[in-house]
């Protein structure tokens, strides 16, 4: 399989490719379309010698060079200084210039190449005008064309580093509350001297590694991503143990799928945050099924409609964060329903995997 700097030196080598493929094709185009239009005058007199045939086929080989160079010397020069700067007198006047250069150059030319022909300068701007005109006209479209493209390139850069910092952020906010809670936990069963201390540890240092360096990858697996569910899930019914009745239900398909790192977790730290406290019989169910590609999700948890909610700027990104990083990563690639009914907070997430 090519590297990564394979693949890219092969993309940046076609694009090079293409982009020297239209140069060409525009100046065969802008080289033959005044012979096309001047048929007839732009012929060399009839019965001339095969040396003076010649010079006549010099002099318009000739000339294509300084085309080529009016044709950048527009694009480099006086589109970015002129055009751009809506400073048209100038620019028109520059354009006359050049065109005057041409003529100016093709006279010396002719003169030296043919200097028993009189130069017609009639004829001359009659055959070289529409040539300057194309020219002029191909460079300009070229060069409007070439800055918007570069433009909206860097509008999609841009708009891509700011997502890239945006998801960033959002996904590093995960509840400190969390966190602090277990520690207190890991200090009780330090002075019980309890056979759950080991295990709590360990899965506690998982979650903070997983968070640490593991969610700066775009993607991680499913496995590692549930593997994260079920120790954040196993700490929490540690800590509340017999006070709220808590069912699971992973199973995967393919452990080869991939996700958003942190995605789903937000969901469920919802639930146990608003889950508990003044609730009759608190039930969470937290169900999660991949198949062909497709995770469902579903969070369900009791909830108290009589008790007024304060949000905590520290208890986690929020549902409407978590919303707002799935349109950014999935746009129409995935279906959200959040509702409240009957004392039931629930959460159906449905979205198209990657493999």
């Amino acid at each position: 399989m090519q590297s990564a700097t394979q693949k890219i030196m092969t993309i940046n080598f076609s694009k090079r490719w293409i982009k020297i493929t239209l140069h060409i094709l525009v100046w065969v185009v802008l080289i033959t379309l005044p012979y096309i239009i001047n048929a007839n005058r732009s012929r060399p007199p009839h019965h001339l010698s095969n040396y003076e045939e010649n010079q006549f086929l010099r002099l318009n080989f000739i000339s294509y060079f300084y085309w080529i160079a009016i044709f950048y010397l527009n694009n480099k020069v006086l589109m970015p200084s002129f055009f751009y700067r809506k400073q048209y007198f100038w620019y028109g006047l520059s354009l006359l210039g050049c065109l005057l250069l041409a003529i100016s150059i093709h006279s010396t030319l002719f003169k030296i190449l043919l200097p028993d022909f009189d130069f017609n300068l009639g004829r001359t701007l009659w055959f070289n005008t529409p040539t300057f005109l194309l020219t002029i006209a191909a460079s300009t479209a070229f060069t409007m064309i070439s800055d918007r493209i570069r433009e909206e390139k860097r509008s999609l850069q841009r708009e891509q580093e700011n997502m890239k910092t945006e998801l960033s952020f959002l996904r590093s906010q995960i509840s400190p509350h969390f966190i602090f809670n277990v520690l207190n936990n890991i200090v009780a069963l330090v002075r019980l001297k309890s056979n759950e201390l080991e295990p709590t540890v360990m899965k506690l240092s998982g979650l903070m590694q997983y968070m640490l360096y593991e969610t700066d990858e775009e993607k991680v697996s499913i496995k590692t991503e549930t593997e994260y569910l079920r120790a954040y899930i196993d700490l929490q019914k540690q800590r509340f143990g017999k006070k709220v009745a808590i069912e699971t239900n992973i199973d995967i398909e393919s452990e080869f799928d991939e996700i958003e790192p942190m995605l789903l977790i937000p969901f469920i730290e919802n639930a146990f945050k608003h889950g508990l406290g003044m609730i009759e019989n608190p039930q969470i169910f937290i169900d999660l099924k991949t198949e062909d590609d497709r995770l469902t999700f579903m969070v369900r948890n009791k909830f108290n409609e009589d008790e007024s909610e304060v949000k905590d700027a520290a208890s986690g990104i929020g549902l409407a964060n978590v919303s707002r990083r799935l349109n950014l990563l999935y746009n129409k690639e995935h279906q959200l329903e959040i509702a409240k009914k009957d004392g039931w907070f629930n959460v159906n997430l449905s979205l198209k995997l990657t493999a």
